[in-house]
């Protein structure tokens, strides 16, 4: 396995780092958003229970404790509770403006990887083939085979390594994305849900 790696010459290095940053990217995000949609959903519940007794302490008590961006803005709203409806919103508004690059976090450099993978796999293949050619130029008809082997093995490796790296990261890229719409959504649904009660409109 280390003589194929080997093979693919001086842009697996860059290409073995970047699938490195990606796995442990993919890792994290994964984690952390496990972790935040159970954090929030007993949120939600020590809420509803805090809320109904008037208990506004323990309403940020139960958010500092979640520490998740649903949290930080629920509790944005709770200190701001006295607040006339429009500031308040627009205040809210605002908090969750700040908070959503929680979610995209690390999301960018994922997806420069998936990018920079494939351009790193392809510029091994030319380099692999310009050295090929140069084999076939200095050594009459066929060359030296063992040379020419080596630099069609180094084209060749790039650029699958290039591909294993990027085609994972490009479509974990596009499910962070996804799920990061998503869970802005559920935030808006539940910050609104959360606002209503604070300022009478429900109970």
């Amino acid at each position: 396995m280390l003589e194929t790696l080997k093979s693919g010459g001086f842009f697996m290095i860059p290409i073995i780092v970047c699938g490195i940053v990606a796995t442990f990217i993919i890792i994290e995000r994964c984690i952390y958003f496990a972790n935040i949609k159970k954090k929030d959903l007993k949120l939600m519940s020590d809420l509803n229970d805090s809320l109904s007794s008037g208990n506004f302490e323990a309403c940020a008590v139960a958010c500092a404790q979640a520490d998740t961006p649903v949290s930080q803005v629920i509790k944005k709203a709770v200190d701001c509770r006295r607040y006339d409806e429009k500031d308040l919103r627009e205040i809210v508004e605002a908090e969750m403006d700040l908070v959503v690059p929680r979610f995209e976090h690390l999301l960018s450099t994922l997806g420069t990887i998936a990018n920079i993978a494939t351009l790193l796999g392809l510029l091994g293949t030319v380099t692999g083939n310009i050295k090929a050619f140069g084999v076939l130029g200095a050594g009459g008809t066929m060359g030296d085979p063992t040379l020419l082997a080596g630099a069609i093995a180094e084209a060749l490796m790039t650029t699958v390594a290039g591909l294993c790296v990027s085609i994972p990261s490009l479509i974990f890229h596009n499910f962070f994305v996804s799920r990061v719409n998503h869970c802005i959504v559920e935030m808006e649904v539940k910050v609104t849900t959360i606002m209503l009660r604070l300022i009478g409109r429900v109970r």
